[in-house]
């Protein structure tokens, strides 16, 4: 199990909200959350297996900026 880190532009709860499904429907992800309050409103998706890139574009289809953190 890992975790990916994305930058966003997911900036308020009611942009949560309307990701939630597309995020939900990614095959392997266990968990996920979006703080809100730090300055790259930080996506953290723990999955098995899963392809940054997948997530950067299924959060991008859903209209919202998103882009791979580098540790």
């Amino acid at each position: 199990m890992g975790v990916l880190v994305f930058k966003t532009n997911i900036v308020n709860t009611k942009h949560v909200k309307l990701v939630s499904p597309h995020i939900k429907s990614i095959e392997g992800v266990q968990n996920w959350n979006v703080d809100l309050h730090d300055v790259d409103k930080v996506l953290r998706v723990v999955a098995d297996d899963l392809s940054p890139h997948y997530v950067e574009a299924v959060v991008q289809r859903a209209g919202y900026f998103c882009t791979e953190l580098q540790g």
